[in-house]
C-alpha cells in the first residue's frame, strides 16, 4: 500500500506539456521490488545468492546457482492507496492490479569431467516486469485560482489571427497547424480562445497580443482526476557459469519494453459575480511507448561454506521513446442571458518527434549469511548516479531544450544509495 500526501497549489499546473522534464527522467529509471514471491518476501535483497529468477535480474551469476533446469511464472499484485489534501479538503483513491511479474526459464548444463574447473554452464531466458505504472489520484476543493490564469498566460504573446479561425479552416486544422508550426503553447492558447475563457484586449486588431480573462476573479470548485497505467518490462538473456565449488560468472543481454499512458482530467466551477464563465472542464491524455537495451555482468563468491558475496553491475540503459498527445476542453458562459456550452474537440493526435533516454549506470554489492537448512540472512547495497540521466534528439542532432533539461537534472538530481535486507526462516518446507 502507498499512501501520497498531495496538495495542490495552482490548478493550471495539472495541464499536460509534451515538454520532457526530470521527471520523466526519474519515472523511467527507477524500479520496483516486483518478482518471484521468495525475492518480493527478502525485499529483493538477493544479489549473493542466485537460484531464482528475479534474483538473475540482479545479480546475472546467480543463474548458475540453479542445480536443476527449472521454468518458473509469477504475479503481483498492487494496492495503492493516494491521499490528498486540496485546501484541507481530503480524498482517498484506492486502485488494484494483479499483473505478470516474471516468466522465465533456464536449462542448467552440468559438465561431465569432474575435474574440470567449469562445473556447469546455464542459459536462461527471462522476463520482469520492473515498475508498474497503474495509479489512480482524485482531488477535489475548493480554491482561489482559476485555470483560466493558465490559458490566458499561454496566450499573452500570441497574435490574435493565430487563435481565430480563417475562411475554410475547422477546430481541427488549425489545431494541427500550429502544433506543427508554434508549439504547444499556441494550441493551448488556441483552446482557451475557442472555449472563450478570454478576450483580446483589441479585437479588431488580428495583431493583438494581450488578453483579458473572462472569468472573475473569487472562488472555484475544482475536481481533478489523474489515471496511469502501464508498465516497464526486461526480457534477460543470461548466460552463467560455476567455477570450481566456489565462484560462479554471469551476463545478462537484456532488452526493454515501455508503455506508459496518462489521462488527466479538471473540472472547474464558479458562481462568481461578473464571470462570463462559470465551467471549464480540460483533459489531457499522453501515451508514451519506448524500447531499450542494456547489459549486466556479475559475480558470486562462497567465501565459507555459509558465507556468500556477490557483486554485478548494471550498464546505464538507452530507449528510444515516443510520445503522442490529446486533449480537448470544454466550457459554459453566459451570453445576454442565454448558457451557451462550447466544446472545442480537436480530434487530433499530436505525434512528437522521438527522442532517446540514457538511464544511470548501477553497481550492487551483496552479501549472505545461510544458517545451514533453518534460514538465512541477505543484504543488497546499490549505487545510482541519477545526475547522469540524459536526454537527446533520436538523431543525434543538438537540441537547445535537451541540453537545458540535463543541465538542471545535473545540478539537481544526485547519487542515491539503497539498501536492501531479507531474512528467511525454515520450518521444514515453510519458509517465513
Amino acid at each position: 500500500m502507498k499512501k501520497i500526501p498531495f496538495f495542490l497549489i495552482v490548478a493550471f499546473s495539472m495541464a499536460i506539456s509534451q515538454a520532457q522534464n526530470t521527471t520523466d527522467g526519474l519515472r523511467y529509471s527507477t524500479e520496483q521490488n516486483i518478482g518471484t514471491a521468495r525475492f518480493t518476501a527478502l525485499g529483493g535483497a538477493m544479489g549473493a545468492l542466485g537460484g531464482d529468477f528475479s534474483a538473475v535480474s540482479v545479480n546475472p551469476a546467480g543463474g548458475a546457482v540453479f542445480l536443476n533446469s527449472s521454468l518458473m511464472l509469477s504475479a503481483s499484485l498492487f494496492d495503492i492507496e493516494n491521499k490528498a489534501n486540496y485546501f484541507n479538503n481530503k480524498e482517498k483513491s484506492i486502485s488494484d492490479d494483479v499483473t505478470l511479474s516474471q516468466l522465465g526459464g533456464i536449462f542448467v548444463i552440468n559438465n561431465s569431467n569432474e575435474e574440470s574447473t567449469f562445473k556447469k554452464f546455464t542459459i536462461g531466458l527471462n522476463y520482469n516486469t520492473t515498475k508498474s505504472f497503474d495509479n489512480e489520484l482524485y482531488i477535489a476543493g475548493i480554491g482561489n485560482n482559476s485555470i483560466g490564469n493558465f490559458f490566458l498566460e499561454q496566450a499573452q504573446g500570441i497574435p490574435l489571427n493565430l487563435l481565430q479561425l480563417q475562411s475554410g479552416e475547422s477546430i481541427s486544422s488549425l489545431y494541427q497547424y500550429l502544433g506543427e508550426n508554434e508549439g504547444t503553447i499556441a494550441q493551448n492558447a488556441f483552446l482557451g480562445y475557442q472555449g472563450f475563457l478570454f478576450d483580446p484586449v483589441d479585437p479588431n486588431n488580428p495583431s493583438n497580443t494581450t488578453y483579458i480573462s473572462n472569468i472573475a476573479d473569487g472562488s472555484f470548485n475544482h475536481e481533478y482526476t489523474y489515471l496511469s497505467q502501464g508498465y516497464n518490462s526486461k526480457f534477460s538473456i543470461n548466460l552463467a557459469t560455476q567455477i570450481t565449488d566456489k565462484y560462479f560468472l554471469g551476463i545478462n543481454i537484456n532488452t526493454h519494453t515501455l508503455n506508459f499512458d496518462q489521462s488527466s482530467f479538471l473540472l472547474e466551477n464558479n458562481s462568481n459575480p461578473g464571470s462570463m464563465v462559470n465551467r471549464v472542464g480540460f483533459e489531457n491524455n499522453l501515451s508514451v511507448t519506448g524500447a531499450g537495451i542494456s547489459a549486466q555482468i556479475g559475480a558470486i563468491a562462497k567465501i565459507a561454506n555459509n558465507f556468500r558475496l556477490g557483486l554485478s553491475l548494471d550498464s546505464p540503459t538507452w530507449y528510444q521513446i515516443s510520445e503522442e498527445t490529446t486533449q480537448y476542453l470544454e466550457s459554459r458562459r453566459v451570453f445576454e442571458g442565454q448558457t451557451i456550452n462550447e466544446f472545442v474537440n480537436p480530434n487530433i493526435i499530436n505525434v512528437y518527434e522521438d527522442y532517446t533516454l540514457r538511464t544511470p549506470a548501477k553497481v550492487t554489492a551483496s552479501a549472505a549469511y545461510i544458517f545451514g537448512q533453518s534460514g538465512l540472512i541477505s543484504f543488497d547495497y546499490s549505487y545510482k548516479d541519477y545526475s547522469s540521466i540524459k536526454f537527446s534528439q533520436a538523431n543525434d542532432s543538438y537540441s537547445a531544450s535537451f541540453n537545458d533539461l540535463n543541465n538542471a537534472i545535473n545540478n539537481t538530481l544526485k547519487g542515491t544509495s539503497i539498501f536492501k535486507a531479507g531474512a528467511e526462516y525454515r520450518i521444514n518446507q515453510l519458509s517465513l
